[in-house]
Formats: structure tokens, C-alpha cells, sequence
């Protein structure tokens, strides 16, 4: 009769710590251009002063090596298997963090049962009635850009009410579906969403805008700005 042997953490550890900060992975992000793994917090500031990954030393992108990381969210939930406690201890810390960073102006609250607008409200119509209901949530003022003489913009129109508070798991494809449905655009009508003059890409969360693009801090640092307009057809 054969006996299965016991594994212990440490074992391994080679394939589930950073390399940048020597702890466990906490929200696993692979570079794509070599696949080496970081902590996400780890590696987007690594990139704030350089282009090359701190592991092998490849180029990653020459202007923006934050385009070419991705999720591993299988990996983070083998991680959280195998070290007890852990996926608690960062939920508690994110909330913390969240909650310190608030919107003081608004007087906004962290429990599920405030008035504002939220998206995760919008896609209750999905079939998921728990859409992100338990993750951080983040302010957010959308701003209708407008330029003078652009076509489509007696189409685009600001919201009676700009101020919405999300998820900050959230993506910019599912603010400009927001836009477009609380606008009435019609299905076929493209709208870019910027963040400090710079646009977006449809798969980048709030707090990955938050971190990475968001630059203010501070009393004046909340809400988070994003601005939409009608898409600028470069053709």
C-alpha cells in the first residue's frame, strides 16, 4: 500500500513568491514578452522607473510595459490554497486601504447598502446578482470631454449625475457600456474614456488606473477623473 507523501509550503516557495519582494504573490501579473511573474503592486512600480523586467533584464516594451502584463488568476487561487490565511489577510488589508483613501467630500460609506449610483447595479441584468458586491469600492467623476467643432458631440452629452461609485475590479469596457446606456447612444456609436488626457484601454480596471495612471494624491486625489468623448477616427 502506497503512502502519499506531505508536502510542505516551502517547497514551493520558488513558484509562488516574488522575486522583487521576496513575499508570497499577492495578485500573481506575468510579463508577457518572458513570463516571469511579480506581484502586481511590485512589478507596476518597478515600471514606473523602467522599462525592462527585474527579473531577466528583457526589454519588456519600449514606452509602456504596462500594457504587457496579464492576471494569473489561477495562480493566485493555488497560492491562496496553499498558504492558510492569506487571501483573508489581503482582503482585510485592501478594504483598509480603500477605506482610507474614501471620498471625504461625498461622505460616502463602504457598505453595500449606499444610495449613489453603482455599476454593479447596471449588471445585475447579467445573472450574476453578486457582481464584485464584496470588493473595494472606488469614487469616480465622469466628465464629458468636449471638443469644439468634433463631430458627435451634440450626440454625447454629460451625465445629470457624474458622480458613480464602483467596484474597483470594474473595466473601462464596462463604464463606456454604462455611458452608452445611461447617454442612449445608439449600439454602434464608440466612445474613448481618458484618464489625465490619456486613453484608456477597454480591459484596464479602475484600480489599475487608479495606481498607475491616477496621479494625484492626497485630500484632492478622490474622486478619480476619467473623461469620455466621441472616438477620434485617425483613418
Amino acid at each position: 500500500m502506497s503512502v502519499q507523501r506531505k508536502h510542505l509550503v516551502k517547497e514551493f516557495n520558488h513558484f509562488i513568491t516574488c522575486y522583487v519582494c521576496k513575499g508570497y504573490l499577492i495578485k500573481p501579473t506575468t510579463v508577457t514578452e518572458c513570463l516571469h511573474t511579480f506581484c502586481k503592486s511590485c512589478i507596476v512600480q518597478h515600471f514606473e522607473d523602467s522599462n525592462d523586467c527585474p527579473k531577466c533584464g528583457i526589454q519588456v516594451h519600449e514606452t509602456n510595459p504596462l500594457e504587457m502584463l496579464r492576471l494569473d488568476n489561477t495562480l493566485e487561487e493555488i497560492i491562496f490554497k496553499l498558504v492558510p490565511g492569506l487571501r483573508e489577510k489581503e482582503q482585510q488589508q485592501e478594504i483598509e486601504f480603500w477605506k482610507k483613501n474614501k471620498s471625504k467630500e461625498n461622505g460616502e460609506d463602504d457598505g453595500p447598502r449606499n444610495k449613489k449610483p453603482r455599476l454593479d447595479d447596471e449588471n445585475e441584468e447579467d445573472g450574476d446578482q453578486d457582481y464584485h458586491r464584496s470588493d473595494p469600492q472606488i469614487a469616480i467623476c465622469l466628465d464629458c470631454l468636449r471638443n469644439n467643432g468634433q463631430m458627435g458631440e451634440n450626440i454625447v452629452k454629460g451625465l445629470m449625475k457624474k458622480f458613480i461609485r464602483c467596484s474597483t475590479r470594474v473595466t473601462v469596457g464596462t463604464i463606456k457600456k454604462f455611458l452608452s446606456l445611461k447617454l442612449k447612444l445608439p449600439s454602434s456609436y464608440e466612445l474613448d474614456v481618458l484618464c489625465n488626457g490619456e486613453i484608456m484601454g477597454k480591459d484596464h480596471t479602475m484600480e489599475f488606473i487608479y495606481m498607475t495612471r491616477w496621479r494625484l494624491r492626497g485630500e484632492n486625489a478622490y474622486p478619480m477623473v476619467l473623461e469620455y468623448r466621441p472616438r477620434i477616427d485617425f483613418g
